[in-house]
């Protein structure tokens, strides 16, 4: 069975993890990953203070890289994607369902998956497209796809953001992988001399890494490696260097 594939390039980009705020430091952590803790918060500085107040501690991540990678530049389309989303908020509200207390509109509101992306919008008063997606364990193989059909429609670029947490103590016992609090932003655009090439293929089900998906992809970007093979969701990923 031949291979299906997008081919890309990245123009821009930015990543956010506590105590990993610099460009030098996610090369310290590509070249030897340690396990990323809870601990201090992005300050979101570019959007307005009663907007930013809204977001939590997954959606501020999103947002910061959001920001920096995106710039001033406005009517680009977004592609926000995350396994698990705003889950803490969710148990949260599954919570005061099972206790009998009404729910808060707002607390809803801000669990839905494309949240982040509306505080975005709403902030920047940008009505370029965004989608907001989940995947399961290859949740950023298949947000990296529908960036490329956006591009394949004609935009000359397009924003990805990736961004997953720690799960909440009722989840953690279901965890397949080692979840911890990271986010990255790819601007994205046709692919170039310097691009990257994403196959996949049908493929039994492999060894689970304990690394998340987006965490190893993000490693492959700095040059941790020169290929990137997982299996995840059924199918065989391949990310590469592509030489055009």
């Amino acid at each position: 069975m031949l291979d299906s594939e997008v081919v890309f390039s990245i123009a821009r980009h930015a990543a956010w993890a506590p105590r990993l705020t610099t460009q030098e430091r996610w090369a310290e952590w590509a070249r030897e990953p340690w396990a990323i803790e809870d601990g201090e918060e992005p300050k979101v500085a570019a959007m307005p203070a009663m907007l930013r107040r809204r977001a939590g501690f997954l959606g501020r991540m999103a947002l910061e890289v959001a920001y920096e990678c995106l710039g001033g530049e406005r009517d680009v389309p977004t592609v926000f994607c995350s396994r698990h989303g705003e889950v803490a908020r969710a148990v949260e509200l599954l919570g005061d369902l099972a206790r009998g207390e009404p729910l808060s509109p707002t607390a809803f509101g801000l669990a839905v998956h494309n949240a982040s992306a509306g505080l975005f919008s709403i902030a920047r008063a940008d009505r370029a497209n965004h989608v907001a997606l989940a995947g399961g364990s290859s949740t950023i193989e298949h947000a990296v796809i529908e960036a490329c059909g956006q591009l394949a429609d004609g935009a000359p670029k397009v924003l990805l953001v990736a961004c997953d947490t720690t799960l909440p103590d009722p989840l953690r016992a279901f965890e397949d992988c080692e979840e911890q609090p990271w986010a990255f932003a790819w601007t994205m655009v046709p692919a170039d001399l310097d691009a990257i090439r994403l196959s996949w293929r049908a493929q039994d089900a492999g060894i689970a890494a304990r690394m998340p998906g987006g965490l190893e992809v993000l490693r492959f970007q700095h040059g941790a490696h020169s290929q990137l093979v997982r299996d995840a969701g059924g199918k065989r990923w391949t990310w590469s260097r592509h030489a055009g």
